[in-house]
């Protein structure tokens, strides 16, 4: 089947990445057009109330795309959005992005997708662990017997008490809703000015450690917290690394962190497939 898109033009982009401005030519991948083949509109997610937290990927402003994933997602499920991701964020940020949620919407949303991860990457923010642990005494059959015991770390220096913070925080203001994880995709190069340079993910980060690392947490996290996971790292098949993957990037030579339209709709069709095997909600109507 073909796929039918809009003419390509010229776009002069003048865009704030992390605080520093770019402006450059460059050709805009046009928004694919989607058919009525495409879409799942009579599914279990039709006209639910879908927040999204996350970085520039999910921002309102496009970052490298003219049309985000969420957007090709509100057609090809027949959702409505709420979106709240900020371009730049890492994990503490989605915390913030959480509490607007529930300032702004109460609980009358359906489901939560969160999509964030590679920020704290490039930041080299500290892994930490999930859990302290201490010994507690307790009730076995009747006897007491002192066993290890873990509690939760929740802070905003390391990763893993980042995560925890937002899933406390979710999964006790938000109890009835679907939560859903997806991990970062594939980081190629990137350049946003003299003082933003981005290498791509074969460069460990500040910490040593390489974007694996990340990926490995949020899958734990999911495990952990009971949520689902979505796994763009390994299903969506955007490998910013490979020269013929950058048609579906921003900028060949600066910008392959950045899906652009094409790389989006790859993302939503990936995105729009795991969810048709989740429930779209437990909210009581």
């Amino acid at each position: 089947m073909k796929r039918i898109i809009a003419s390509t033009g010229i776009l002069l982009m003048s865009v704030s990445f992390n605080g520093h401005a770019q402006q450059a030519m460059s050709t805009a991948a046009p928004k694919v057009a989607l058919t009525s083949r495409d879409k799942t509109p009579d599914s279990q997610w039709r006209g639910k109330r879908v927040a999204f937290l996350g970085d520039s990927m999910t921002d309102k402003r496009g970052v490298g795309t003219t049309c985000i994933y969420w957007e090709y997602l509100s057609e090809l499920l027949d959702i409505k959005p709420f979106v709240y991701g900020i371009n730049g964020d890492q994990w503490n940020g989605i915390y913030k992005q959480a509490l607007k949620l529930h300032e702004e919407k109460g609980t009358s949303v359906d489901a939560i997708l969160i999509f964030a991860g590679t920020n704290d990457y490039n930041h080299g923010i500290p892994l930490g662990k999930f859990f302290s642990e201490t010994t507690k005494q307790t009730n076995y059959n009747g006897d007491q017997v002192t066993r290890k015991y873990r509690t939760p770390i929740i802070n905003d220096s390391t990763f893993c008490g980042r995560i925890n913070k937002v899933m406390s925080y979710l999964k006790n203001n938000f109890p009835q809703q679907q939560i859903v994880i997806m991990t970062p995709i594939h980081r190629g190069f990137a350049r946003f000015g003299d003082k933003n340079v981005q290498p791509d993910e074969n460069y460990c980060n500040g910490q040593g450690l390489y974007i694996d690392a990340y990926i490995d947490v949020l899958k734990q996290a999911a495990s952990y917290w009971a949520v689902p996971l979505i796994d763009l790292y390994t299903i969506s098949g955007l490998f910013p690394l490979a020269d013929a993957q950058v048609q579906y990037f921003h900028n060949k030579e600066t910008d392959r962190l950045h899906p652009n339209a094409l790389g989006d709709y790859r993302l939503a069709k990936t995105i729009q497939y795991q969810l048709l095997t989740l429930p779209s909600t437990f909210v009581l109507h």
